[in-house]
C-alpha cells in the first residue's frame, strides 16, 4: 500500500498561504505537482489546484524562484 504524499489539509492550507502572499514558490509548485501525480485526489483538492493555477494565468499570484517566501 502506498503511503499518502499530501496531509489532510496540506492544499487548502496552501492554498490560504498563497492567496494571502500573492507568491507561488518553487515549494509550492513542487507540492502542487506532487499531488497531482496522487491519483486518489477528491474533487475539493482538483477545485483547489484549478483556482490556483487560474489565478497565476490571470496574473493575481506571482511565479517566484525562491523556495519560501518566509524571511
Amino acid at each position: 500500500m502506498q503511503s499518502p504524499v499530501l496531509l489532510p489539509g496540506a492544499l487548502s492550507d496552501l492554498f490560504a498561504e498563497v492567496s494571502t502572499s500573492g507568491h507561488l514558490t518553487q515549494a509550492d509548485r513542487y507540492g502542487l505537482m506532487a499531488a497531482l501525480l496522487e491519483d486518489n485526489l477528491g474533487t475539493e483538492e482538483l477545485s483547489v489546484i484549478d483556482r490556483l493555477l487560474r489565478a497565476v494565468r490571470r496574473g493575481r499570484l506571482t511565479l517566484v524562484d525562491e523556495l519560501s517566501v518566509l524571511a
